[in-house]
């Protein structure tokens, strides 16, 4: 996720950014974001060119784009109706000791992941009221 809101960053300025670039901004290893950032391209959610002014963005339409979006593209659905406690056979029906309380929060998560868009943290990142690394 941090990814992308870089992405959607530097896209919002008018720039397109390369994987090193990323990889120092959010810290992370640039090996594991080159197959994060694969996988999200080819599911539409980020887009790349090749060439000398290539990299990744965010398209306008991929700004508005919900964040339930990136976990699903990269985590599955397990977070939107999974267990809380990583059981296989939790339901309604045979429930874990967690289940109530966990299909709660699981229901704000969702809700906030649903309905937060991927460039919506983009003014507080460009002015420095939010950072992505320390």
């Amino acid at each position: 996720m941090r990814a992308v809101f870089y992405i959607a960053q530097r896209s919002e300025e008018g720039q397109k950014v390369g994987i090193r670039e990323i990889a120092v901004h959010i810290n992370s290893p640039e090996p594991f974001l080159a197959k994060i950032l694969q996988k999200l391209s080819k599911d539409g959610l980020i887009l790349s060119s090749k060439g000398p002014n290539g990299g990744f963005y965010v398209d306008t339409g991929g700004l508005q784009r919900p964040l339930a979006d990136i976990v699903r593209a990269i985590e599955g659905d397990s977070i939107f109706n999974g267990c809380g406690m990583g059981l296989s056979y939790c339901s309604e029906t045979n429930p874990c000791p967690l289940h109530n309380d966990f299909k709660k929060i699981r229901g704000q998560i969702v809700v906030m992941l649903q309905n937060t868009s991927i460039g919506k943290f983009n003014e507080g990142l460009i002015t420095g009221q939010l950072t992505l690394n320390k």
